[in-house]
């Protein structure tokens, strides 16, 4: 592509034609604050005007996110025009703001806050509508939703729009009564939402976050009356470091294990234990459905917020889907049954915890169908940043702590368990043990790169024995999810086997993970579940894990036998539009 040279602030840059100014800008190695830019999303509505700039020949200021360079082209970002029209548009944000920010969720991590110290705004000469009304929504089980605190950047409603392509948060109206939400007012539990949480990550206030559920999590623990069992997901160990400054990609296992014995649970298990229980499960059902001419492509069921998806955008194909449970409610169901036999302690005095990736975790534990123990699973989900809060609050000191171990007998789990945090780890790991049950033997290399990295939608053939050559594709997002699932409709899929991930990246990236995603962060939490696979593991391959060949031993019998359906696989339902209406939680401030 032809490149053009641009003079910004006295600096020479080589840009593609066709960049904005703030492109170029930033990379001649000079910072443009901006709060609706997000690199992320691709698309830039420009709504913020943070970012205006200078440009000879242009009487008026311009925003440096959506206006394009040209050869020769002289931009000027810190004039005295250019720096207070900047500080007047932020300070206009903050006189429409709430002004709590010592107690709102993303104090320190602000974007708002960040910028205004950019500008050099050091006071607001507006005051906050007196007796405005803050109308929380607190309906979803998952997400909480504080427009009074929104800044209109539209990045949530670009997520949702093109990266997800739920469009449940869209604009209403014109002018300064412009409100991002839902249509029609509609709470978030009357919507197609899937709880993805990716309008969280995407939000740079505190409009959007998760429901918090740390208070309930203590009040548990603290009850001499309950037994509190936790279980974390894979791609938690690869994400909870940074919130504590170390190293994106550095792999804590050790140290997340021990700072969950010091907050006072009484048994820690893994989501990668039943990750290998659900390629059991699921690697079953496909030969079952290969074998028999059972409805194909099978698709994977681990990731809720897809689940969801599907219930509400694709209720016709809903027989696609694996009837296996996720790993996490498999856990769940384990622990209220398998785990309360074997340590002789009365269900109902168990609380299971999870700690997730993922905020649609938390509305799936409390679907209707989550119950088979006898009890409701899985009690209350936290994500990434409520552990990290917790371990906050309870004055550890993460980076220094030694390394602990996971307790018996739903700890022990393999490389293929690890992996599924990452796009394209369930496929991975079920490729490695379909191979193994119908060959004998093991493939070539346990690693199946193909199915790895970033691309949207990725696709693999393997020879698998007696079965010939297996097709499966990859996908990851919601909109690449559509792509296949389009193809699935019309009668062109010609895969055996689909794996959807929900979240851009898979779980690594999932809404409850450290704020503030990029692609480079993906890569290296993804890095470190690899290393955990190869590097790390004794065994990398689900039918090999000891404790899952002895929980079918002693207690479930086989996979797809009568105690596995009973205990591990579920049901779905077709949504459509029609959304089953829930009390709704409205708070007003």
């Amino acid at each position: 592509m032809a490149t053009v040279q641009v003079t910004i602030d006295n600096v020479k840059i080589n840009v593609e034609e066709g960049s904005t100014i703030l492109k170029a800008a930033q990379a001649g190695g000079i910072s443009i604050p901006t709060l609706c830019a997000w690199p992320e999303i691709g698309h830039t509505p420009g709504a913020c005007r943070v970012c205006v700039c200078e440009v000879e020949g242009q009487r008026n200021l311009v925003a440096s996110c959506v206006f394009p360079v040209s050869d020769g082209m002289v931009v000027k970002t810190t004039t005295e025009r250019v720096r207070k029209a900047r500080r007047l548009n932020v300070e206009l944000l903050l006189a429409n703001h709430p002004t709590d920010c010592n107690v709102c969720i993303r104090n320190g991590n602000c974007e708002l806050q960040k910028v205004a110290e950019a500008v050099g705004l050091r006071s607001v000469r507006f005051d906050y509508p007196a007796g405005k009304e803050r109308v929380i929504d607190m309906s979803s089980p998952s997400i909480v939703r504080d427009p009074g605190k929104c800044i209109k950047c539209y990045r949530c409603v670009t997520v949702c729009e093109n990266i997800q392509t739920a469009n449940v948060l869209q604009p209403s109206y014109r002018g300064d009564k412009v409100f991002i939400g839902p249509p029609f007012g509609l709470p978030l539990i009357e919507t197609n939402c899937t709880m993805c949480g990716q309008c969280v990550l995407a939000c740079p206030v505190g409009a959007l976050y998760e429901k918090d559920d740390t208070e309930a999590v203590w009040a548990a623990i603290e009850d001499p009356k309950k037994h509190v069992v936790v279980q974390e997901a894979p791609a938690i160990r690869a994400a909870l470091g940074e919130e504590f400054g170390l190293p994106v990609g550095s792999l804590v296992t050790g140290k997340m294990i021990t700072a969950l014995k010091r907050l006072g649970f009484d048994k820690v298990f893994d989501t990668n234990f039943t990750a290998d229980l659900t390629i059991m499960e699921e690697g079953s059902e496909l030969l079952q459905r290969v074998k028999e001419g059972g409805k194909l492509p099978m698709i994977t069921s681990c990731s809720p917020g897809w689940i969801k998806f599907c219930e509400h955008f694709y209720p016709d194909l809903l027989d696609h889907l694996s009837t296996c449970k996720s790993p996490q409610q498999m856990m769940g169901a384990l622990i209220k049954s398998y785990y309360a036999q074997q340590a002789g302690i009365d269900p109902k005095d168990i609380v299971s915890v999870s700690i997730m990736p993922c905020t649609a975790k938390k509305f799936e534990c409390v679907r209707d169908e989550m119950d088979d123990s006898g009890y409701q699973d899985v009690d209350y989900v936290l994500t990434t940043r409520e552990l990290a809060r917790m371990i906050r609050q309870a004055g550890i000191d993460f980076a220094n702590l030694p390394d602990g171990e996971y307790d018996n007998p739903l700890g022990e789990y393999t490389g293929a368990g690890t992996i599924f945090g990452a796009t394209g780890g369930v496929m991975e790991a079920a490729l490695r043990t379909v191979y193994a049950i119908v060959t004998g033997t093991n493939l070539e290399s346990l690693d199946v790169t193909p199915v790895r990295g970033l691309e949207g939608v990725k696709e693999a053939s393997v020879e698998v024995g007696e079965l010939g050559k297996v097709k499966v594709a990859v996908a990851h997002g919601l909109a690449n999810a559509r792509k296949l699932m389009d193809l699935i409709r019309e009668g062109k899929a010609d895969y055996a086997f689909i794996e959807v991930m929900c979240c851009p990246g898979g779980c690594v990236s999932g809404g409850g993970q450290p704020i503030a995603p990029s692609n480079e962060k993906r890569i290296k939490r993804a890095s470190a579940l690899y290393q955990d696979d190869a590097a790390v593991q004794k065994y990398r391959q689900s039918h090999e894990n000891p404790s899952v060949k002895r929980i079918y031993e002693v207690f479930l019998g086989k996979p797809l036998g009568h105690k596995s359906h009973e205990l591990l696989h579920t049901h779905y339902t077709k949504r459509g539009t029609d959304v089953p209406h829930k009390k709704v939680n409205i708070k007003r401030t």
